[in-house]
């Protein structure tokens, strides 16, 4: 589950011309070993790294993802 890049806090810069970034939403009813779980999986299999992570009041976890810039064409991660 993706979520508007326009809803990224102010402070999570994303432009870089070494890094591409993804947001990813994971709803509150993911526990905190669920979310590590998606999360490993798409570091191992898409070359992701995690760069932030936000909680919100309502259980929401806003999650920035980055990776380096890659001729090669790797999908964006799906981690609902």
């Amino acid at each position: 589950m993706g979520f508007n890049a326009r809803r990224l806090p102010a402070s999570w810069d994303t432009a870089s011309e070494d890094f591409e970034y993804v947001p990813v939403k994971l709803p509150p009813d993911v526990t905190r070993v669920g979310a590590a779980l998606r999360l490993q999986l798409q570091a191992e299999f898409g070359g992701w790294e995690l760069s932030r992570v936000r909680r919100y009041p309502d259980g929401t976890r806003g999650v920035l993802l980055k990776r380096r810039k890659s001729a090669r064409h790797v999908p964006e991660p799906d981690v609902s």
